[in-house]
């Protein structure tokens, strides 16, 4: 019986195997049909392709080499390549799925593309690097310069790309104003050791240039009937709590936990964490109206997209494994 019992369980993990290695061999098979349908010729593709590989070491190194002067100079070289690799004709359409730890988002009209990824410096500081590419013959390329430690009125400056509130793009969603249309960029910034952020900045783009917040979020404040309008939404919240802000498709809303404070660690002072109750953002004829209590409403958490850039459990935002280490990665 034990032999028959070993031979059954040789035959099932080699089953198994060839199970697995089949999977490995049609999703090889999809991708390159799918790269081989997209509008390049084989100079093009190859030309891409050899970007792709260098970009993805390099995103990689960025993230997960142990040594500052390592993701430094891997991030110097990682912005020099993907410049080139969108300059190559067809290049919007091609996915760059190998840059694991970059995410690439695009709204629904595909008008263009963002690219955002995360450096960490130290413990206390990390710096956000981006692009957008616009989909269009010229192959129009914005840089984005982080400039978020120096911004004064967060919620109120009007920023150029130049000047950009750095974060780490996890949605975009695109609505009308009697201004033209927009765009909600729904971002995440590690901040500091003891708070991180996440905003829902807004993107005009007119004529080619780029300009980021607007005047499209109304609060109201009935105690007192005042009202406050605010270019961009910004939550710093603990590093040890999970927040979550995402657009609802069911409810047609912005809904995010409600924050509310609590005594922190030694040396950390108070705190801004979730207290299970929610609020909202409704859009209304093209400005987004704040709904401070979602009532009748049964979640279990705020709504969120899958992970942007790793959608494995037991891993942080960027890929890494969740724990209190040095370098606050605790999302």
């Amino acid at each position: 019986m034990q032999i028959m019992a070993s031979s059954r369980n040789k035959s099932i993990y080699m089953l198994i195997r060839i199970l697995f290695f089949v999977a490995i061999v049609l999703t090889a098979t999809q991708t390159g049909q799918a790269q081989n349908e997209l509008p390049f010729d084989t100079s093009e593709l190859q030309t891409l392709r050899s970007y792709e590989d260098t970009l993805g070491l390099l995103s990689f190194l960025v993230v997960n080499d142990s040594l500052p002067e390592n993701r430094f100079v891997a991030c110097r070289h990682l912005i020099k390549t993907l410049v080139k690799a969108l300059k190559t004709e067809n290049s919007f359409h091609y996915p760059f799925e190998r840059m694991r730890t970059v995410s690439i988002q695009y709204p629904a009209d595909s008008t263009f593309r963002i690219f955002t990824w995360q450096l960490y410096v130290d413990a206390n500081e990390y710096r956000y690097y981006g692009a957008i590419q616009l989909n269009s013959p010229e192959l129009k390329l914005i840089p984005l310069v982080d400039r978020s430690f120096t911004i004064q009125s967060e919620e109120q400056a009007i920023l150029p790309p130049e000047n950009w509130y750095g974060a780490l793009y996890y949605n975009i969603y695109d609505f009308d104003t009697p201004e033209g249309r927009k765009y909600l960029l729904f971002g995440y910034n590690a901040y500091s050791f003891f708070n991180h952020k996440k905003l829902i900045d807004v993107l005009t783009l007119k004529d080619g240039k780029a300009t980021f917040g607007a005047p499209v979020f109304v609060y109201h404040f009935p105690e007192n009937d005042s009202t406050e309008v605010k270019n961009r939404v910004v939550f710093t919240y603990s590093a040890e709590a999970a927040f979550k802000m995402n657009y609802d498709e069911t409810l047609g809303m912005i809904v995010y936990d409600h924050l509310t404070p609590m005594g922190g660690n030694y040396g950390q002072g108070m705190s801004m964490v979730p207290d299970g109750t929610y609020e909202a953002l409704k859009l209304e004829s093209g400005r987004w109206v704040w709904v401070p209590y979602l009532e009748n409403q049964i979640l279990d958490e705020a709504p969120r997209p899958e992970p942007v850039l790793d959608n494995r459990k037991n891993k942080d935002l960027l890929g890494k494994e969740k724990k209190g280490n040095g370098d606050g990665s605790r999302e």
